[in-house]
């Protein structure tokens, strides 16, 4: 029985690692004929290789924070700045927006009016 489990696990970690491989092999290309179409002809810049396109995603993957729940340019902040907008009254959302017109260089007085 512990030698089946043991069979499977292997299998399957197996299994992970050639989709792993496919997919890592299948954004490289698309890395690499993207670049080598684009890249020569609008900035001038050389063709790259097999190897230099996986090692740009990589690269890209670790600098913009990839596989993170498909949320690359995701700002944690934002979210609990929407929650506590919402939890605001009418009279301190006003309040908060005249703070912001002072601080952005609008007085009160010079504020714009609303067209309508």
């Amino acid at each position: 029985m512990k030698r089946n489990w043991k069979v499977k696990g292997f299998e399957m970690a197996l299994l992970v690692m050639i989709v792993l491989l496919i997919v890592i092999a299948g954004f490289g290309q698309a890395v690499l004929q993207l670049w080598n179409w684009l890249m020569p002809n609008i900035f001038g810049l050389r063709p790259i290789s097999f190897w230099q396109a996986v090692g740009l995603l990589a690269l890209s993957w670790i600098l913009f924070g990839g596989f993170r729940g498909g949320r690359i340019f995701a700002r944690p902040w934002q979210h609990s700045l929407r929650e506590r907008w919402e939890r605001m009254t009418p009279e301190e959302r006003e309040k908060f927006r005249v703070g912001m017109r002072g601080r952005c260089g609008q007085s009160e007085e010079r504020a714009p009016e609303p067209k309508g």
